[in-house]
């Protein structure tokens, strides 16, 4: 493609993503619940079954998300969060570094039991939930436990942990023309560089988890909007990093400035995926509640 047409085809991608994310966005306001709460629930609609049995409660109000999507998305938040304001140099200083080394090993077995247990519990309570709805189904598989919000929450936090601490980096490999990829005599650049580094976001993570298990209003309101929040910001990011693919455009960018059309990409792609299963699965169930049973 000559250098001239290359050009003008960036410059118009420019309008036609603003374009494309307004439509979009525009949309899905018009055709979703109404209210802050109602968009956080049509948001929770199309990444969570929204059961009321396994989510928490402001008062009678069910949260957009269930305890386990709202654990992961909190800790994938956090997790996010700590990485990009605390983990430099391996401590608890201030700065934002472009690091793109996955975990270390100390840090990646935790991880990997964090999701065992997430796909262990999740099993558990799909074969409680079957047996429940549908009396006689799988008798002689026994359930290992009673399953719980608790251990959804929990289990869900240590889930988006390990979506966090791969997450980053892969975004920081993708976008970053300075990625912070230098070798040192620990290794690669590491955004949890050893287990010491990753302890006080355990800590952090769980002292959140109890915040949120007293159900307070005062803790839960914001969690709900940081949890629907952490949807759009996992989404994005995954998107962003197609769409630079895409436009190959990858370690180009040096300032996040140079980022908002990506993630503006990114959000809009996020969107309409949102919009299609909401759309989608209000079609097929006529209901903004959890899927119906039985």
């Amino acid at each position: 493609m000559p250098q001239h047409d290359a050009t003008r085809l960036k410059a118009a991608s420019k309008y036609l993503v603003v374009l494309a994310g307004l439509l979009v966005f525009i949309g899905w306001i018009l055709n979703t619940p109404p209210g802050l709460l109602g968009k956080a629930d049509a948001i929770g609609y199309a990444v969570c079954h929204r059961i009321d049995a396994r989510s928490f409660h402001i008062g009678s109000r069910q949260l957009p998300l269930c305890a386990r999507c709202s654990g992961m998305y909190l800790g994938a938040v956090l997790g996010l969060a700590y990485q990009m304001v605390f983990a430099r140099n391996g401590s608890l200083k201030y700065g934002y570094h472009k690091r793109s080394g996955i975990p270390h090993w100390s840090v990646i077995i935790p991880l990997v039991l964090f999701v065992l247990a997430f796909g262990i519990d999740g099993t558990n309570s799909y074969l409680y939930l079957i047996k429940e709805t549908y009396p006689g189904a799988f008798t002689r598989i026994p359930n290992l436990y009673m399953p719980n919000n608790t251990l959804r929450l929990l289990t869900g936090s240590g889930m988006g942990l390990g979506i966090a601490a791969m997450l980053l980096p892969a975004f920081n490999q993708t976008m970053w023309k300075d990625a912070d990829t230098q070798r040192t005599s620990a290794g690669e650049r590491r955004a949890f560089p050893h287990l010491k580094s990753f302890a006080p976001l355990l800590g952090l993570t769980l002292l959140l988890d109890l915040l949120v298990l007293t159900e307070n209003p005062i803790v839960l309101y914001p969690a709900v909007f940081i949890g629907v929040g952490g949807v759009l910001v996992l989404l994005t990011m995954v998107y962003s990093m197609v769409w630079v693919m895409i436009m190959q455009q990858e370690n180009y960018f040096t300032r996040f400035s140079q980022l908002w059309l990506a993630l503006a990409a990114g959000l809009t792609i996020a969107m309409l995926q949102i919009s299609a299963i909401d759309a989608l699965r209000f079609w097929l169930t006529g209901t903004w509640g959890g899927f119906p049973l039985g």
